[in-house]
């Protein structure tokens, strides 16, 4: 049995106490976008587990969205379909009800991502596509020398592709995704070369994993940066990257086929 939070939650998120706002931050950025495009092809009934807000639903596709939280359920914009109460782990469709699947920046919430992974190749006749981030390449991101314990709890996190790979079965390709200077989605790496936004309380409450620090260490990385920045020895260290078109760091996109 799956445990949910008081407000619906199924993962190691409270989303009721820390997702309100997250529309405002986590805008879905027209680039990685046509990736995630790319990956469903022409498939036309659409599963979107973990949908939250639902920044990724095209309308291209006839997307059936489901999400646990409620706080992100009433975060989704009207014109988006209401999404189904229901856990990855347990989805409440027949095998092989849609054409393709997708879960988006989700995967590592779950309770048991294999379970869930399972369940939505169970409901999918063609492609299963998940966005998410490398465990392994997760520490290689500046942020980790200003708040090592955010980055460490991602890389707890997020499952290896390995591990999602075999949950899912059949045809598996990983495809890394170029992340964009300018991008409108942020999570911790969109900030690459803009590290001044993630002063941003709201910016880092957009990120899960800050979920998983205090506010003593929430407290520390706001002074060091804000003293690396004002010292010029985040630019010495890091300066390249605020003129980089495309930063090349832990975010894929696996396809898995039957």
């Amino acid at each position: 049995m799956v445990m949910r939070a008081y407000d619906g939650s199924a993962d190691d998120v409270d989303h009721g106490a820390f997702g309100h706002g997250h529309a405002s931050c986590r805008r879905p950025d027209e680039r990685i976008a046509r990736v995630i495009a790319q990956a469903l092809g022409d498939a036309r009934d659409v599963l979107n587990v973990g949908a939250g807000t639902g920044s990724y639903e095209a309308s291209a596709h006839t997307i059936t969205a489901v999400e646990p939280s409620l706080a992100m359920r009433a975060q989704r914009p009207a014109r988006l379909a209401t999404a189904v109460d229901a856990v990855a782990e347990d989805l409440p469709f027949a095998d092989g009800q849609f054409d393709a699947a997708m879960t988006l920046f989700s995967v590592h919430e779950w309770s048991d991502a294999e379970a869930g992974l399972r369940e939505m190749r169970r409901v999918t006749r063609g492609p299963v596509v998940v966005l998410t981030c490398d465990p392994a390449r997760v520490r290689d991101f500046w942020l980790y020398e200003y708040a090592p314990d955010v980055l460490e709890t991602e890389a707890r996190r997020y499952p290896s592709l390995h591990r999602l790979a075999a949950a899912l079965g059949g045809t598996t390709t990983v495809q890394p995704v170029p992340i964009p200077l300018d991008c409108a989605d942020g999570f911790n790496e969109a900030y690459y070369g803009r590290p001044e936004l993630l002063l941003d309380p709201a910016a880092r409450q957009a990120c899960s994993a800050w979920s998983f620090v205090d506010d003593r260490a929430r407290q520390d990385f706001d002074v060091s940066l804000r003293r690396a920045l004002g010292s010029g020895a985040w630019d010495e260290a890091f300066g390249h990257l605020r003129g980089r078109p495309t930063y090349d760091g832990s975010l894929v996109l696996l396809r898995a086929t039957p």
